[in-house]
């Protein structure tokens, strides 16, 4: 059996995937149940997923993404949409998440609370929008880690007009902005890079014991 080494150095960023070929809604559902179940700061999760199928909207999508055939190639795209900014409502309605889930009362969190609030309500929004991204592409690094392991193709995506995908996701309305897009999906057989060697930094080069 492969190791999560060995998938992981099977992945690649897939620039051309085979539209004929559709991730299950079955495997679909594991990578979703991979990225709600991963891990972040204070439990906090301030982010969104959305799964994007709708070729109309895709379509509309491809175009805010400098054209990249992905948008509309891959089985789904996979939006991580961070708040970028946020209040006390956001701790409140997760202090009652635990309540409910752990049986705890509203005293016993208190302490908890007022850590997180201490701690962050206070940022500048510049800051909060900095942090609320770095919690969603922790939520991309498990996907993709999660996805290797299926052998499910990915590609991470930066390439795109966050104002526009906003707009026509609607995001504005809800306090979200889109932070980073996933390409889920089978690569082509015509994706060269899929040959190319993995160009990586050795360990001497990068990791350092101290």
């Amino acid at each position: 059996m492969d190791t999560l080494l060995d998938k992981l150095n099977w992945r690649y960023a897939t620039k051309k995937f085979d539209n004929s070929k559709k991730v299950s809604s079955e495997n679909l559902n594991t990578l979703l149940e991979a990225a709600r179940l991963t891990a972040s700061s204070y439990g906090l999760q301030p982010y969104h997923i959305y799964v994007i199928e709708n070729t109309d909207i895709r379509t509309q999508l491809r175009k805010s993404s400098y054209d990249q055939p992905q948008i509309t190639d891959a089985s789904y795209i996979i939006v991580l949409a961070n708040k970028p900014t946020f209040d006390s409502t956001m701790i409140d309605e997760y202090i009652a998440n635990i309540m409910a889930t752990r049986g705890l009362s509203k005293e016993d969190l208190e302490g908890f609370s007022q850590t997180m609030k201490s701690t962050l309500l206070d940022l500048p929004n510049a800051q909060k929008s900095s942090w609320t991204s770095n919690q969603a592409y922790i939520v991309l690094g498990n996907l993709m880690t999660v996805a290797a392991e299926m052998e499910i193709d990915t590609c991470p995506m930066e390439g795109f007009e966050n104002a526009k995908y906003n707009e026509i996701l609607g995001l504005n309305d809800k306090g979200l902005n889109a932070a980073v897009v996933l390409a889920v999906g089978y690569k082509s057989s015509e994706d060269e890079t899929q040959n190319y060697p993995k160009v990586r930094y050795s360990k001497e080069q990068i990791i350092t014991h101290i």
